[in-house]
């Protein structure tokens, strides 16, 4: 039986004890748990690792009340990064499995943009799924996804577009509107540019309507940049922005119901900000995107 599993235990049967009366004896019999080991816990007789254990625990269930969609794994980075306390995966999953500490994310499939009828432009699939780069701004990647609404019994929706940086998975320029237009994309592109005007690599998406539209082409040719496209049906091809709609709707979206619509706009904009400023990345080094982003100026 784990240390903090017996903790809580012991805990249960003070609590019985002075607010029914319930016998120790009693008690400790039916939970089976060692008569001499509760009296003990109750002189503060413990060792060291219990008394660790005793203070993971409650800052484990601070991250959890903080934030209920973080693992294990998630929680482990958290308390090494934000809590100075370095533990091993393998011993916060058992304080949390004793603390009964899961994850309340919940996933679904996430599927593609639907492709343009008649592409204007249709470019080739030059990022070949090479999810990985060198320094910031060399390959961009986009799409918009949709977050739903309720106003009364009637459902709205809006539309999310954003960039997604593969050197450091940073949310590059995110525009949200309630019209999934060209305009919608191309003010995402035109604020990125905007804001990183060096930036002249390679520029990924699906092929919908948008990205196919010979004007948005013109866009990324004045920009300096190079257009490449996911293949029909590939939804593997734009793989890391897929990624991020499943990490932001299981973390924030799936299983609430949002009322307003300036609800929904500003827990996503909260999130995008927590997103690249505080959620720890273990493919970047268990750093957030920023950090990474920041380290690679620092060091040239």
């Amino acid at each position: 039986m784990s240390q903090v599993r017996q903790e809580h235990l012991y805990s249960s049967i003070k609590e019985c004890n002075e607010k029914f009366g319930y016998p120790v004896e009693e008690s400790c019999h039916i939970l089976d748990v060692s008569r001499s080991a509760y009296y003990k816990w109750l002189r503060g007789d413990c060792g060291e690792r219990t008394k660790a254990n005793r203070k993971i625990a409650s800052v484990i269930e601070e991250i959890h009340n903080e934030d209920s969609s973080k693992g294990y794994r998630r929680i482990r980075d958290d308390l090494e990064e934000y809590h100075s306390i370095k533990v091993n995966d393998k011993r916060v999953l058992r304080i949390c499995r004793a603390l009964n500490v899961k994850s309340t994310i919940k996933y679904k499939k996430q599927g593609c943009t639907r492709n343009a009828d008649s592409p204007q432009y249709i470019a080739e699939n030059i990022l070949n799924r090479i999810f990985t780069a060198n320094a910031p701004n060399e390959k961009w990647l986009t799409d918009v996804t949709e977050f739903a609404w309720y106003e009364g019994m009637e459902k709205r929706k809006i539309y999310l577009s954003a960039i997604l940086d593969l050197y450091d998975r940073r949310i590059v320029s995110y525009v949200i509107r309630d019209r999934n237009n060209n305009s919608l994309v191309f003010d995402t592109l035109d604020k990125a540019v905007e804001e990183n005007p060096d930036a002249h690599g390679l520029f990924h998406s699906d092929r919908g309507f948008q990205y196919t539209n010979r004007e948005f082409h013109a866009k990324i040719e004045k920009a300096g940049m190079t257009q490449s496209m996911s293949r029909v049906g590939k939804c593997i091809d734009n793989g890391p922005m897929e990624g991020f709609w499943g990490i932001i709707k299981r973390e924030r979206y799936y299983g609430k119901r949002f009322e307003s619509r300036e609800s929904l706009v500003s827990m996503i904009e909260t999130y995008i900000f927590y997103y690249n400023n505080r959620r720890l990345q273990r493919k970047l080094g268990v750093i957030t995107p920023m950090e990474k982003h920041n380290t690679y100026f620092l060091a040239a």
